[in-house]
């Protein structure tokens, strides 16, 4: 859904990109600061209980995420190395969120609210995980309700808004957050299982995952 704006967001930052790429910053340079700067707003704010400052300046890192794309685009040095770096740090910057947010909730006594920020964590990764396995089996997996885009807007929207005092939206954000993930790796499930079950049987070698 929310891929929809991201012609607009990459006009907006493309002046930005081309400003760092003059400078000599590369879009792997702009991936690792972004995630840096996600991972130590999260862990700082967050667990404070300052909801807001922490969305506003995690919001701001999380660009990072868009605008190194553009860069890697505007300079033609895409590479796979990038790509999966990426990847990567993109689980480090989740679990940099909603692990500063569970700390907070459990120092603030709502343990249940807690556990739902870590269920988030877990399925936001699994959702992920489904994707790049299926892709590395030679399948499709590009289907499901929330993608990591909009588990990032729902997350930051309702802890933002909570900074501000706005009652039960961090609750209400998590549950959906928690119930949206959880449909979309059922999602994915079926979606290459159905590829799997029409698809010729071969021989595949374990990936020597655990």
């Amino acid at each position: 859904m929310l891929k929809l704006l991201r012609p607009a967001v990459t006009r907006v930052l493309t002046p930005l990109g081309r400003a760092l790429a003059r400078h000599g910053i590369s879009p792997n340079a702009v991936t690792a600061a972004g995630t840096l700067g996600t991972v130590a707003a999260a862990l700082f704010f967050y667990p404070r209980g300052q909801l807001f400052a922490g969305t506003v300046v995690i919001t701001f890192f999380v660009l990072a995420d868009l605008l190194d794309g553009v860069m890697a685009r505007m300079s033609g040095t895409g590479s796979t190395w990038g790509a999966f770096l990426d990847s990567t740090l993109d689980r480090l910057g989740d679990a940099g969120i909603f692990s500063g947010l569970a700390i907070w909730l459990v120092v603030s006594g709502q343990r249940t609210l807690a556990g739902i920020a870590l269920f988030c964590l877990v399925a936001g990764a699994l959702v992920s995980y489904v994707k790049a396995r299926a892709e590395g089996l030679g399948m499709t997996c590009d289907v499901g309700l929330a993608e990591r885009p909009e588990r990032l807007v729902v997350g930051l929207v309702s802890a933002g808004l909570a900074g501000l005092g706005v009652p039960y939206i961090l609750a209400v954000g998590l549950w959906l957050l928690a119930a949206a993930s959880a449909i979309t790796v059922g999602q994915r499930l079926l979606h290459v299982y159905r590829q799997a079950v029409s698809a010729p049987s071969r021989p595949l070698r374990s990936s020597g995952e655990r």
